[in-house]
């Protein structure tokens, strides 16, 4: 009778490598929920192993919240996954400084500038007729020619008629992918990529293909050969500033991608929710035809503001607003008002040539801190991600920090399909309160960076 056998990744301490094949594994579904794990004598006889290798990567798969251990019965995959992938602080962290969640760095600005929004809404009674009234399920054409202008002022030219308004990036990637894709279809993404994609492609029953990346971000001769291996419908990429590594698609890599997708014809999902000033031209103007483009406000005015567009190829536009009807008939009209009233102000403008010049001076401190070491950002990005030194464990440093009062984010809730972990951190700079608050958690990223770590590590 055979039993499920992982593949081992070489790297690592045996009894880790183990455990992380079964998280993989259950992301996969490659192991189902509510079955049994193999016995553990018999899985270390086919690993080659020690019985004790195996009752250790049981017990951290158990301690990640993956299985269950049943006295007398074995150990079980858990009825539902942990969910790994959150946009909110936790409760009762109080005195931490909470870098694990990408969010804009706190300022005035953003308050005031609701604030102006809601009270010129309030006095135009108008305005406030429409806002509360069904619209189109596309939005109404006022505010997608104010996004229109403000995009093509921003360095990304798009004209009203190609735009949907929807309720920011992750009702776009909703809506994307259901349009796109069918259940069971594949659907390729870099290697380490946004988690809430992963999220939505397991909630719509669609595969994953998890394709090689590095420092000129998505390689092209891999993703061939991925497509020839196992033929996707779509691509999902960010290519101004890839989540979690920080990474840039180079110029020729976006002609060479674009002239693929031509050749193999799979939909490229171009992922723009992270502003990034300085950029190399976007896909969906190299290949308007098959290029669906994200964008929302929530890394600028803030996450509450629900609103964002998608620009749709015209051959897709009818199916994409069917999908959007079909979810919530229409975008909310209020948020789209306030949020055009926000732009037209200034005012947004304003709060971004603010949050450009804070990134910049976060970044300074980033380079004053971790120099020396090995990470990647960009200067007006909200992120760095940092590889940590030889013999340094994720999952290990990242509990390590949070006892110092560090909150950070290890490589796993990134990683697509059964693809390992890489041994490194996304550090979000943008989320602390203010500097002082991230040059305290910065020295104390630096001071156990520093430190030999603990003797468990060093001798596994």
């Amino acid at each position: 009778m055979t039993i499920w056998v992982p593949v081992l990744t070489g790297e690592g301490p045996r009894y880790r490598q183990v455990a992380d094949a079964i998280v993989a594994a259950i992301g996969a579904g490659e192991l189902a929920e509510a079955e049994k794990l193999p016995p553990q004598r018999r899985l270390a006889h086919a690993l080659g192993v020690t019985t004790g290798t195996i009752t250790r990567a049981y017990a951290e798969v158990e301690r990640r919240g993956f299985v269950q251990a049943r006295v007398g019965s074995g150990t079980y995959v858990c009825a539902s996954v942990p969910d790994t992938f959150t946009h909110v602080r936790p409760e009762g962290d109080a005195g931490q400084v909470d870098l694990s969640l990408s969010l804009p760095p706190p300022c005035d600005l953003r308050a005031q500038g609701l604030g102006r929004a809601m009270a010129a809404l309030q006095i135009d009674v108008s305005a406030l007729t429409h806002a509360m009234d069904y619209q189109p399920e596309g939005g109404l054409d006022m505010h997608r020619r104010v996004y229109a202008r403000w995009l093509t002022q921003l360095g990304l030219p798009m004209a009203a008629d190609e735009l949907l308004i929807d309720q920011g990036g992750m009702n776009g990637i909703f809506l994307s992918l259901s349009t796109l894709l069918a259940p069971g279809e594949r659907l390729a993404a870099e290697m380490l990529t946004y988690p809430g994609l992963i999220s939505v492609a397991q909630q719509l029953g669609i595969r994953t293909v998890a394709v090689e990346h590095d420092e000129q971000g998505i390689d092209i001769d891999a993703l061939a050969m991925r497509h020839e291996r196992q033929p996707f419908a779509a691509l999902y990429v960010m290519p101004e500033h890839q989540n979690p590594t920080t990474v840039a698609l180079s110029e020729s890599r976006r002609q060479a991608l674009v002239a693929l997708a031509r050749e193999r014809d799979f939909w490229l999902i171009e992922d723009g929710v992270q502003y990034i000033r300085e950029r190399a031209t976007p896909l969906y103007q190299i290949a308007p035809e098959r290029t669906v483009y994200l964008f929302s406000v929530a890394k600028m005015l803030g996450g509450g503001m629900r609103s964002g567009v998608i620009r749709v190829p015209a051959t897709l536009r009818s199916r994409m607003a069917a999908a959007l009807r079909n979810q919530s008939w229409m975008p909310p009209p209020l948020i789209a008002s306030l949020v055009c009233r926000w732009i037209e102000s200034g005012d947004a403008d304003r709060l971004l040539d603010w949050q450009c010049e804070e990134m910049a001076a976060r970044h300074a401190l980033v380079e004053r801190y971790l120099s020396g070491y090995k990470y990647s950002g960009r200067a007006d990005g909200f992120y760095i991600w940092l590889r940590l030194p030889a013999g340094r464990r994720a999952n290990g440093f990242v509990d390590e920090l949070a006892e110092s009062g560090v909150r950070v984010t290890p490589a796993e809730p990134f990683c697509v399909g059964s693809e390992p972990a890489p041994q490194a951190i996304r550090i979000c700079i943008s989320a602390a309160s203010d500097r002082e608050a991230l040059e305290r958690a910065l020295a104390t990223i630096r001071e156990r960076l520093d430190s030999p770590g603990p003797a468990v590590w060093r001798t596994l």
